[in-house]
């Protein structure tokens, strides 16, 4: 696939579907049906623990004149983490983890994106349990193009890991537990 402006275009636009809340304006709206938050940690450094976000929303706004200023704001309902078994889920959701009781919402909203090939690396800050701190997502176009409902469709997959000490989260799941891997799958439909 040749790196051309639509590519640029749907790779911003994708990035920026990582974590965030409509705004105005917005050139893309999260499919929420087609779009998750996957996650997945060592247990004890035995065995992956995997689980999902059910509930995410968001937008993102490109400017094909400057993907640079391309900018992303998402959210994701903390209490709609989902890792297949009910009893693990409640003690995810407690002041032990997400403490989703005190902090429903977790967000990202993009600072800046550089363009690397086919590629992007995305910039910004995710708060989670009221701390905010930067990260990095890398990201990887997927595809675009006209859907079967005469709408415009775009994804992209991306990648992050996740200091769980760096949030307020100590509690202990082993050394190698310090951290949680994320992948993004997002699809985004033109407003």
């Amino acid at each position: 696939m040749k790196l051309n402006k639509k590519t640029i275009s749907t790779l911003s636009l994708l990035t920026l579907m990582a974590f965030g809340t409509p705004a105005l304006g917005a050139d893309f709206t999260i499919d929420e049906l087609h779009s998750s938050v996957n996650f997945r940690i060592q247990h004890l450094g035995m065995a992956w623990l995997q689980g999902r976000f059910d509930g995410l929303r968001g937008t993102f706004s490109f400017d094909e004149a400057d993907p640079a200023a391309a900018s992303i704001a998402v959210e994701i309902d903390t209490a709609s983490v989902n890792s297949n078994h009910g009893e693990r889920d409640n003690h995810l959701r407690s002041g032990d983890f997400l403490d989703a009781g005190n902090f429903p919402l977790a967000s990202f909203e993009s600072t800046s994106m550089e363009i690397e090939g086919e590629s992007a690396v995305v910039h910004g800050k995710l708060t989670l349990r009221g701390v905010t701190n930067d990260i990095i997502i890398n990201a990887d176009y997927v595809g675009s193009g006209d859907d079967p409902w005469g709408g415009y469709r775009a994804g992209f997959v991306g990648t992050t890991s996740v200091s769980l000490a760096d949030y307020g989260i100590t509690f202990n799941l082993g050394p190698a537990s310090t951290a949680v891997e994320m992948t993004l799958n997002i699809e985004g439909i033109r407003n």
